[in-house]
């Protein structure tokens, strides 16, 4: 279906792609992973309009392919008025009107053969797209995914998940050749994530997907392409298989750098003796054997430096310290001891301190969709507000933040960061990245580009305009904008969305050491059980309070395998101390806990089997 070939690409700033090959074969389900800001979007929009961009190397593309595009975007305004199914039929309608129109111009064309032509073209792409039965494969579909009711509903009553889902929904009934979807699974619940993955189960094509959701890499492609550093690697297989790979990897070349530092290390101190020799005897075969031994030591050094494809680009999420007591010095034992114990009482007060408080809070729009909700949050408090699409969540969300409902109480010394999935509502997507960070209290455009590295921010990239980052990207500039504050109380909407595997990760991480309260909204899975101590489930138009135990069966008896998801916390238990052992160069311990780490990965695969 594609061939790419040596393709270069770079923009004025910044190296995109050096010389990277791969290909993409008719039937292939193929998930296109990378970290944010690699240029995976960048990519698939040189496939789809390849005289657009200037380029070294070669994108080839099949003559029979027709590809469909879902973008990473999902409202639409010209869409609000149609109904779902004048939104699905569309492209069959207009073949149709065109080809009575073509038909009409015969009988007065002058050239029939060109009329004739256009003609023959509006039927063959009719029955490439099935026309012919587009109004039962359109049935077929909703059913599919749990919307059969929805035909006569309008696009505009629709939640953004459910949208989202129709867009794809439309690109698969058009039947290309090659499906090229970026990020579907942004903001979908947990019921129309498992339905997009029977869509892409089902899909007869080639597809290739931009996504950084860890349910469907393990459930749905065959396939791995991972752009990192401007080179691309292929794999044939799934995420599991893919990741598991790479651990094998960098044990290898974690073993093999500790002979290589061995050896750099001797090879070091002979070239230092032979130096301190070469000044007090001058003998040319002694300059000769020192010049080939500093050769050797730089062959030894290049060859230490890592792959590309492991040694990633992580992210390092610091949010506000909250809480933290201020040094007293010049004390005696006794006082420190008083003082101690003075901060062990102010904490367990802390602890049951509110700094949230809402009483009979709704939301309705065209029809009432949230009512009568009661909430409570602590200092310290970590809640996850989980339910349908359309259901309110965000504006809950977005009216704590604005703090102008007479039904939400908000403690006096409470500072509240807000991370919101509209990037625009908390920055200037006209400002470059240094613009935004300016005004933040940095003295030097350097400072900002020295803070900005944890975040994987490199240099070329904070001249860019913030509406020309990735979605990725812009999540981690307002992640970095609110570690900068003072903020303990996060309300974080869909934290997760559109950011790499490895920052979400990192995102977990940090959000566990927070010590400040966080409401969010999520749909990941994985997410809310690392980071949540209990969940709000919205539930007949209000929010229902559930522990984690009691929402993991929830999940388990309604949505996903309980095998499978224990199974992935096992894998992710044993990768990580893999990590550790890795980090402490306990290179035999590492080799057998991944041993164990393939027999947990051969379960799941016998699971999703």
């Amino acid at each position: 279906m594609i061939r790419v070939e040596k393709l270069s690409y770079e923009f004025p700033t910044k190296e995109l792609y050096k010389n990277i090959s791969f290909t993409l074969e008719e039937g292939q389900h193929c998930a296109f992973i990378g970290s944010n800001g690699t240029g995976k979007t960048t990519l698939v929009d040189m496939i789809l309009d390849t005289e657009k961009y200037l380029y070294d190397g070669k994108i080839i593309k099949s003559e029979e392919c027709r590809i469909g595009y879902v973008n990473q975007f999902s409202k639409s305004d010209k869409d609000q008025e149609k109904t779902v199914f004048e939104f699905l039929s569309e492209k069959f309608v207009e073949n149709q009107e065109e080809t009575a129109r073509v038909c009409d111009e015969m009988a007065t064309a002058e050239d029939l053969d060109s009329v004739f032509e256009r003609y023959q073209k509006l039927l063959d792409l009719f029955q490439a797209m099935d026309g012919d039965n587009y109004e039962s494969n359109i049935k077929k579909q909703l059913y599919l995914v749990g919307m059969e009711n929805h035909e006569n509903i309008e696009i505009s009553k629709l939640s953004g998940g459910e949208y989202k889902l129709l867009q794809v929904v439309k690109e698969m009934l058009l039947m290309p050749n090659l499906l090229i979807m970026d990020e579907p699974d942004v903001f979908l619940d947990f019921e129309n994530i498992n339905n997009l993955c029977k869509l892409i189960n089902s899909y007869q094509g080639t597809m290739l997907v931009i996504t950084h959701n860890r349910y469907l890499l393990n459930h749905c492609f065959n396939k791995i392409l991972h752009l990192e550093n401007g080179d691309i690697q292929e794999f044939d297989g799934n995420f599991t298989e893919y990741n598991f790979a790479l651990l094998q990897k960098k044990i290898e070349l974690s073993e093999a750098a500790v002979a290589d530092q061995e050896e750099i290390e001797r090879t070091e101190k002979m070239v230092e003796r032979m130096r301190k020799d070469a000044t007090r005897v001058d003998i040319a075969s002694l300059g000769r054997a020192l010049n080939a031994k500093v050769t050797h030591l730089n062959r030894l050094r290049a060859r230490a430096i890592k792959s590309p494809f492991v040694d990633l680009r992580l992210p390092k999420i610091q949010l506000p310290k909250v809480g933290a007591k201020d040094v007293i010095l010049n004390l005696d034992a006794g006082d420190v001891m008083e003082v101690q114990e003075n901060d062990l009482e102010n904490n367990t007060e802390n602890e049951a301190k509110t700094v949230l408080t809402i009483s009979g809070y709704q939301v309705a729009f065209q029809e009432t969709l949230l009512e009568n909700v009661d909430l409570e949050l602590h200092e310290g408090e970590k809640v996850a507000i989980v339910g349908a699409n359309g259901t309110g969540k965000t504006t809950l969300l977005r009216d704590i933040y604005k703090n102008e409902s007479d039904s939400i109480q908000i403690a006096d010394d409470v500072e509240i960061g807000f991370l919101s999935q509209l990037h625009g509502e908390m920055l200037n997507e006209e400002n470059t990245v240094y613009q935004e960070m300016e005004v933040l209290g940095f003295d030097r455009k350097a400072e900002i580009q020295n803070y900005l590295k944890d975040y994987c921010f490199e240099e070329e990239t904070l001249t860019q305009k913030i509406g020309q980052l990735s979605g990725g990207e812009q999540n981690l500039l307002q992640l970095a904008k609110i570690a900068l504050s003072n903020a303990n109380l996060l309300l974080l909407d869909e934290p997760t969305s559109h950011l790499d595997t490895y920052s979400q990760i990192a995102l977990e991480k940090a959000l566990v050491e927070y010590k400040g309260a966080v409401l969010m909204v999520a749909h990941d899975f994985y997410h809310i059980v690392n980071v949540a101590d209990s969940v709000l489930f919205v539930e007949d138009k209000t929010l229902r309070k559930m522990r984690i135990r009691t929402f993991r069966k929830m999940i388990y008896d309604k949505h996903f395998n309980k095998e499978y998801l224990e199974l992935e916390q096992k894998k992710k238990e044993l990768e990580t101390r893999i990590a550790s052992c890795l980090k402490n160069k306990d290179i035999e311990m590492a080799k057998e806990l991944c041993e164990k780490l393939e027999e947990v990965i051969t379960q799941m695969d016998q699971v999703v089997k």
